[in-house]
């Protein structure tokens, strides 16, 4: 997969300072980083972020693209000549492994999770949806994906199985190992369904 975070040397300083946010927001949150901070991270000047990107909501505009790129890349590297079975069971591996190899983005995305709440809108939930109904859409037309069941439906039910299962894993990987086991019994694997009523 070609890494849409561009890590060689000759990043252009625009891509320094995304990078840099990031990785910051990953860690700390964006409410607690300044512009000043991702400056400093990234080794350029305040005035250059503001030249890049204007204003904070401007770097995490483009924060959320990099993040979804990440996903979609992951996602176009799949056959989609497959089964619908097997390549749905493919873009999750792919989108599993990318995260794997990726933590900032994993921790950027729980991080954007946990403040639903706080905010009316989410730009990187936005951006997920805008993606994953483009690609419902082509396998839909492709005959991959069934014409069976609503759109949305379908929609809803790949996001909902990608972020339950990055999500909820980690909680059933802490619990697993504070409850008495044998050795050689597997990690219980989270598999999120979406019902229809």
């Amino acid at each position: 997969m070609q890494n849409p975070r561009a890590t060689n040397d000759d990043l252009t300083a625009k891509a320094r300072i995304r990078n840099a946010a990031l990785d910051l927001y990953a860690q700390y949150g964006e409410d607690r980083v300044s512009l000043r901070a991702i400056a400093a991270e990234a080794g350029v000047t305040l005035g250059l972020v503001q030249h890049h990107f204007k204003t904070k909501a401007g770097l995490r505009q483009a924060v959320d693209e990099l993040v979804a790129d990440y996903f979609w890349q992951a996602v176009a590297e799949v056959d989609n000549q497959a089964g619908p079975a097997e390549a749905a069971t493919a873009r999750r591996e792919a989108v599993q492994r990318m995260l794997a190899e990726n933590p900032p983005v994993l921790n950027y995305i729980r991080r954007e999770a946990f403040e639903l709440e706080k905010n009316e809108r989410i730009p990187l939930l936005d951006v997920l949806i805008d993606n994953v109904r483009r690609e419902v859409a082509e396998l839909r037309a492709s005959g991959v994906a069934s014409t069976g069941r609503h759109e949305s439906k379908q929609a809803i039910a790949v996001l909902v199985r990608l972020m339950g299962e990055l999500f909820l894993q980690p909680l059933v990987d802490a619990a697993w190992q504070r409850l008495p086991h044998r050795d050689d019994d597997p990690t219980p694997r989270v598999s999120v369904t979406i019902k229809d009523y």
